[in-house]
């Protein structure tokens, strides 16, 4: 059986279309895809992400709990600080990717993605352990809501929170948003700049339904599912069960760079993930757009000289640069770089695509 968001009926007034996504009914486009899309690179979008899970961490041993599931070095982070993270098995595959806010000492919020939820919390459960901790799981008492864009903090500062109030990039903040308790924090899906708002789920068609009436004067239009796929591509952010999953760990997935390689507490998979940083990996996650006219799609064939050498993770045209592209897993025995050719097979013929750098388009998500 399906699941419904507080913001169901909002979706419903927009005329959007639903679909399935993750076990839950939500909009995947209130106009068109391409439309969605470029509006949030140009003003401001507003995005229903209420089935993403919020599980809080709290107790004395909550800072050593943490530091034993994910690869990043938790005693970094700072108060009203955010991480991003991914929960590793022993053999260092990614079980989710999620970010870690610091509300304040021993007293975390993870956000972890809706269709590993279950999974995440479980994990959490069965390596409790000894330890003095409490885990949390509120998702089901809270929604989010995703304000993005270039015109995000205008549209946020009209309905009540100066700019000079706003949390800085990769920060979270408890406040009062139109005389409701909140979270705030200034991350994003999008690569522009933008807020996660987190409130109580019987206050979210409030606030909803006033972000898009008040960011009328700077553009706003709601978002659905296709265009938040088409800009995290864009932006080149994975996606778990894409490029991301229990098989693949976070170097094979280019993540390297998210890893605190001078970490000293132990972590599920350590040893493997820090091999794999001193002596590579067979397998690695690399960008490419097409030169031919065609799109690669999930599990599509990625070829070299005639010969398989891997597979597409996500494809698709990319909006805002007028490009199709994509990303993929290829063989690191071929010794493939930035430029070179490669082909995808799309219903039985070869196209040729060209490896490009992970970033297709320049990031705004930079804040105050």
């Amino acid at each position: 059986m399906t699941k419904r968001t507080c913001l169901y009926d909002e979706h419903i007034k927009l005329k959007a279309k639903i679909v399935d996504f993750a076990g839950w009914e939500m909009p995947v486009q209130y106009t068109s895809i391409i439309e969605e899309h470029n509006n949030v690179r140009k003003n401001a979008g507003l995005f229903d992400v209420s089935h993403m899970g919020e599980i809080f961490i709290s107790g004395k041993d909550a800072l050593n709990f943490l530091q034993t599931l994910v690869p990043q070095d938790v005693s970094k982070i700072i108060d009203k600080k955010a991480k991003y993270c991914q929960f590793t098995t022993e053999s260092g595959g990614i079980i989710d990717d999620l970010f870690v806010y610091k509300l304040k000492e021993n007293y975390y919020l993870l956000v972890v993605n809706a269709s590993r939820l279950e999974v995440d919390y479980n994990w959490l459960i069965k390596n409790k352990n000894d330890f003095d901790v409490l885990i949390d799981n509120k998702s089901d008492i809270y929604s989010m809501i995703a304000l993005q864009g270039p015109k995000a903090a205008d549209i946020l500062e009209e309905v009540g929170l100066k700019k000079e109030n706003q949390p800085h990039t990769m920060y979270i903040m408890e406040t009062e948003l139109l005389g409701e308790n909140i979270f705030i924090s200034r991350t994003g899906y999008t690569g522009e700049d933008g807020f996660e708002i987190i409130i109580k789920n019987e206050k979210a068609p409030k606030l909803w339904e006033t972000l898009l009436e008040e960011g009328k004067y700077f553009g706003i239009l709601p978002i659905g599912l296709g265009a938040r796929d088409t800009l995290r591509l864009e932006a080149s952010m994975s996606l778990y069960g894409n490029e991301l999953n229990e098989n693949t760990t976070p170097i094979e997935a280019s993540l390297t760079w998210s890893i605190d390689k001078e970490k000293v507490s132990d972590y599920k998979g350590k040893n493997i993930i820090q091999n794999q940083i001193k002596n590579g990996v067979e397998k690695k996650l690399i960008a490419f757009k097409m030169i031919d006219r065609a799109i690669a799609r999930h599990e599509y064939e990625i070829f070299y000289n005639n010969e398989k050498i891997g597979y597409v993770t996500s494809g698709g045209f990319a909006p805002f640069l007028n490009v199709n592209i994509g990303f993929g897993y290829i063989n690191t025995n071929k010794n493939l770089k930035i430029n070179d050719t490669i082909q995808i097979m799309i219903r039985n013929k070869l196209y040729n695509a060209q490896i490009t750098s992970k970033n297709f388009i320049q990031k705004h998500n930079k804040g105050n």
